[in-house]
């Protein structure tokens, strides 16, 4: 599947201005969901029993609840970054090692954001949420960086892999919004323009190495370089956040996996702690991923079709 996406960002009387073109702005909620069989009602209600039995319940989230909402993930079938493009994620060392490597991504970073940012949650988002709210959902980790969880307003959260949202100074740690880094880069590109094409699962987008070349990168306030909150490909999450949230399963009773191929060990192993706990574990995922044989229940549907159906009571 082609991804028929394109858009403009340029500079025009002192303000930023993003055109995006018809085929983009038409029907691109569907384009990264891969497909799925119908919704099978005997599968909706073992999904309600697992649902009701539960008490102390742990969802874990991933790509898959997200591209309803318009983000590509990175391994779905045809409609993944993989099966699309050549394209690989940022790895870690690289964009710390270079300043060439940081620049390009930033001027992509800079071009996606305004359509990135404004991105809404889906009902699967908003009734995880409503969920947590009932007293169902004990506890959600994501993998997510989109902060669409927050959007939908959940707060018993844990954002395994940070969040897009968030800045921060590679020398002193400093802390900024990502919207406030975005008008510093219009202050100091005041006349670059780019057009993009295509949106990755990260926020940025594809540009051509001649584009990139004039765009200025602002440092923090005392010099060092800048990063969003974020764990790229080839870094660690944080020792504390994974004890936490090792903690968390522990005290859970169920856990439900959402829209997640558990492809990435980071994610995976609060799987096989689950499994040394005997908590009984349910998967909703289009397409295979790498617990189904731990599963006592596996679901190939629509995030967002699927849970709105459950009854949290």
């Amino acid at each position: 599947t082609k991804m028929n996406c394109r858009w403009t960002l340029r500079a025009a009387k002192g303000r930023w201005m993003v055109n995006i073109s018809q085929q983009c702005s038409h029907g691109s909620i569907g384009l990264f969901v891969p497909p799925s069989p119908p919704l099978d009602p005997e599968k909706i209600r073992e999904l309600q029993r697992f649902i009701t039995l539960s008490k102390r319940l742990l969802v874990m989230t991933g790509a898959g609840i997200s591209t309803e909402s318009g983000i590509p993930d990175y391994r779905s079938e045809k409609v993944g970054l993989y099966a699309r493009t050549d394209r690989k994620p940022i790895q870690h060392g690289d964009f710390l090692r270079s300043a060439p490597v940081r620049q390009r991504y930033w001027a992509r970073n800079f071009v996606g954001w305004p359509r990135f940012s404004s991105l809404q949650p889906n009902p699967a988002h908003w009734a995880l949420s409503n969920w947590e709210r009932l007293g169902k959902l004990y506890w959600l980790v994501t993998q997510n960086v989109d902060a669409l969880h927050t959007k939908a307003g959940s707060q018993r959260l844990t954002e395994l892999h940070g969040c897009m949202h968030r800045v921060l100074c590679l020398n002193c740690g400093e802390q900024i919004p990502r919207g406030v880094l975005q008008e510093r880069f219009e202050a100091l590109n005041p006349t670059w323009s780019a057009e993009a094409h295509g949106l990755a699962p990260d926020g940025d987008v594809f540009l051509t190495e001649e584009q990139v070349r004039s765009f200025r990168v602002p440092s923090c306030r005392c010099g060092g370089p800048l990063k969003p909150d974020v764990v790229f490909f080839g870094d660690t999450v944080n020792p504390d956040k994974v004890d936490f949230v090792h903690r968390r399963v522990k005290e859970a009773d169920s856990l439900l996996v959402v829209g997640s191929s558990l492809q990435v060990y980071s994610g995976y192993r609060f799987i096989l702690t689950a499994r040394e706990k005997k908590l009984p574990i349910a998967i909703l995922n289009i397409g295979p991923t790498r617990s189904d044989d731990l599963a006592c229940l596996k679901l190939d549907s629509r995030c967002g079709e699927l849970l709105p159906l459950i009854d949290p009571c």
